[in-house]
């Protein structure tokens, strides 16, 4: 399995952007399609982008359709999530991870096909 670590989480304010980075360690990143899911406390994970391991196709939880952003830099490893327009709600744990075979929007936001997770790094925003 691949290695996912994520960094760039913090505390803001409503309003300010984020900008959450995964590295990936251990196979070939290229190989892997990548999703972000997020999990607020005393509720279920939810997913919240994938991008195809081209980058080519991006698929978005309607909750951040817009002001939120994901890409990749294979040459670096790296999957990003950009996050402007912060709202308290967006307040969650964030996980990156990785899912081995390329999937269609609708399918590839179902966390069970995500074999390699991360850590998670915490959002807090604040009102």
């Amino acid at each position: 399995q691949v290695q996912l670590v994520e960094s760039g989480g913090g505390l803001v304010q409503a309003g300010d952007s984020l900008r959450l980075s995964c590295t990936a360690s251990g196979r070939t990143f290229s190989n892997y399609d990548m999703g972000w899911f997020r999990q607020a406390p005393g509720k279920e994970r939810e997913f919240v982008a994938r991008i195809s391991r081209s980058g080519g196709t991006t698929c978005y939880a309607d909750s951040v359709k817009g002001r939120f952003t994901i890409s990749r830099d294979n040459a670096k490893n790296t999957v990003y999530l950009q996050m402007n327009s912060l709202k308290p709600e967006d307040t969650a744990v964030y996980y990156c991870a990785a899912d081995t075979a390329p999937r269609p929007c609708g399918l590839g936001r179902q966390s069970r096909y995500f074999g390699s997770w991360g850590q998670g790094t915490q959002v807090t925003v604040s009102s």
